[in-house]
């Protein structure tokens, strides 16, 4: 039984804690008119949810990796790889988590109910054949970190229903979590250290080098800047105080990942790295008190008028 919960990957769940970003932006541009008691309730049956869907997206992922993961290191240890757990069992593992997730959701509202069953059928597109989206390079990366934007949706959408999230945040979002994926492949690929080894791990390292994934990772960092910068103009100029912050966060997950068996290989144990935790601790507060305060001066930035002399 210990085995049948460990593929689960309950210590993942931390993972969960970037829905409430959305909650954060959705109180911000729509407001909540119930009581604060009440959204504590919704938030955590919404954070159960995803832990079960999360969960059931993990069993088959490693189920089905089973057979690549004996080419990994340390993943060539798990239970899965060594052959002792049952196909049936697995499967109906999948299928009560994947159940408790979906029923659940309808709790909380169909929006949110739409981005729990989004959630699961990306696990299927990412892990199953003949979709297997995690076989091909960058797509591999941007169908991963998709679900760091859903995850944004759910946060939104269980304060509520009425509206949609400004689609340069959802995207901004989006791409930020491609920055911290291709940032945990580089840090993979060069921990293996042998590009055929690697590729029998990981189909797309046959088509990666460590080039092309660090130059990725700088792309999908300037994207997620750009448009995040222009949900501040739009919405809350005020955020300008957290772009500094977000660039030294780039910087310093990007530090993190030449690290011998560096840490971003295992996001869920990113807690123990004590500098980069202090720091989110610092970015948490400032997004927090940016959100809402209001800062006259900086509404000079919002001005198109041509400074004369």
């Amino acid at each position: 039984m210990k085995d049948y919960i460990k593929i689960a990957r309950p210590d993942h769940w931390i993972k969960n804690l970037f829905i409430f970003p959305g909650t954060l932006f959705a109180l911000l541009l729509v407001g909540w008119k119930g009581s604060y008691g009440g959204l504590a309730g919704i938030a955590l049956v919404s954070f159960f949810c995803t832990c079960m869907i999360a969960s059931a997206n993990y069993v088959i992922n490693e189920w089905l990796d089973a057979r690549f993961d004996k080419y990994h290191p340390t993943k060539k240890k798990r239970p899965v790889v060594q052959n002792t757990m049952s196909g049936k069992i697995v499967a109906a593992e999948y299928a009560v988590l994947a159940a408790v997730g979906l029923g659940a959701s309808l709790l909380v509202n169909i929006p949110f109910f739409v981005c729990e069953l989004w959630l699961l059928v990306m696990g299927v597109l990412y892990n199953v054949k003949p979709f297997r989206t995690k076989d091909i390079a960058y797509l591999d990366v941007l169908s991963e970190s998709i679900n760091n934007a859903i995850r944004l949706l759910l946060g939104w959408f269980f304060v509520t229903a009425d509206y949609l999230p400004p689609v340069t945040i959802v995207l901004g979002y989006w791409l930020g979590g491609a920055f911290l994926m291709a940032i945990k492949r580089y840090a993979e690929y060069r921990m293996i250290g042998d590009k055929s080894t690697a590729a029998l791990y990981r189909k797309s390292f046959g088509q990666y080098t460590e080039q092309s994934l660090l130059i990725s990772a700088f792309f999908y960092a300037m994207c997620s800047l750009f448009l995040c910068g222009i949900f501040i103009i739009k919405y809350k100029i005020e955020l300008l105080l957290v772009v500094p912050f977000l660039c030294g966060l780039f910087c310093f997950y990007f530090h993190l990942a030449f690290k011998k068996d560096s840490a971003v290989q295992k996001p869920e144990k990113l807690y123990r790295e004590k500098g980069l935790l202090m720091y989110m601790i610092i970015l948490a507060a400032v997004f927090i008190l940016a959100l809402f305060i209001k800062i006259p001066a900086l509404e000079v930035f919002l001005d198109s008028k041509i400074i004369g002399l």
